[in-house]
């Protein structure tokens, strides 16, 4: 009988420190791995650190996607609720402009994490890019700001473009976002368009429909089963495109306004 007491004893002591070595080693999965912090900084009278991180380890002209992370800076506990509004700049000495870009789409984070975007036009070669960022913490209710300088460089291959409209002489710049990572076969399609209404006002455009049409200039073909992109929200246009072998593609990019023809010229250069 004291034999089956002490084994009984063993099991159970053995099951709850199993249980317990299990609950010590889980923890919360970090929202930033695999991110790269660019900056961060105090965001002066709101009581708040902010971070700020990208896919990416350098900043490319075009569509740049960023991640902000905001804590308390006394205790350091995570900000989770909180108004950010951004606002890019480039400064030529003789005359500054903003660019598009896009502020969280709530005041409640995403894995801790409060995703925004902005569209560098142009590299960092004619100028000087800054972002201010407007933070209003709403769990002590204090708003302040924090500039960011960044240093934007022109990839080998662009993915910004932009023309000017034959049907209306607007100005419109497009961003290449997807295929990020091009392989053999059915890739996503993703461009945004803006439309430059002043040096301070680019907003998103959706009155455009988009023709693509890939062409591999070297060997002399297209590809079949291309989906155009459409208009999805935010000036975001989404569609599929196929890449039938690896190579030298060109996404050659059609655009009308109704009946009318807005530009035929665009293209964005792919090689993988």
């Amino acid at each position: 009988m004291k034999k089956i007491v002490l084994s009984l004893a063993i099991v159970i002591a053995i099951t709850f420190g199993l249980y317990s070595c299990s609950k010590d080693v889980i923890q919360e999965p970090n929202p930033t791995e695999g991110l790269t912090k660019l900056t961060e900084g105090y965001v002066p009278g709101t009581a708040t650190k902010m971070e700020l991180y990208s896919k990416d380890a350098s900043i490319n002209s075009g569509f740049s996607k960023f991640y902000i992370a905001l804590y308390d800076s006394v205790t350091g506990a995570r900000v989770d609720n909180a108004e950010i509004q951004l606002m890019p700049m480039m400064d030529m000495g003789m005359m500054q402009h903003s660019a598009p870009y896009e502020n969280p789409a709530s005041s409640k984070s995403v894995n801790h994490l409060f995703p925004c975007s902005v569209v560098f036009i142009m590299s960092s070669m004619g100028g000087t890019w800054t972002v201010k960022v407007n933070v209003k913490n709403l769990s002590n209710n204090k708003e302040g700001y924090l500039t960011i300088p960044l240093t934007v460089t022109e990839p080998v291959k662009s993915k910004q473009k932009s023309f000017t409209a034959t049907h209306n002489g607007s100005k419109y710049f497009i961003s290449l976002i997807d295929p990020v990572a091009p392989k053999v076969g059915i890739n996503d399609m993703e461009i945004a368009v803006y439309k430059k209404v002043s040096m301070m006002s680019w907003p998103a455009d959706s009155s455009l429909s988009v023709t693509l049409t890939p062409e591999m200039p070297t060997m002399g073909h297209g590809s079949p089963n291309n989906v155009n992109p459409v208009h999805i929200g935010k000036g975001h246009y989404k569609g599929k495109v196929n890449f039938t072998m690896t190579g030298y593609w060109k996404l050659n990019l059609d655009f009308m306004s109704g009946a009318a023809v807005a530009d035929s010229t665009q293209f964005f250069d792919i090689e993988f």
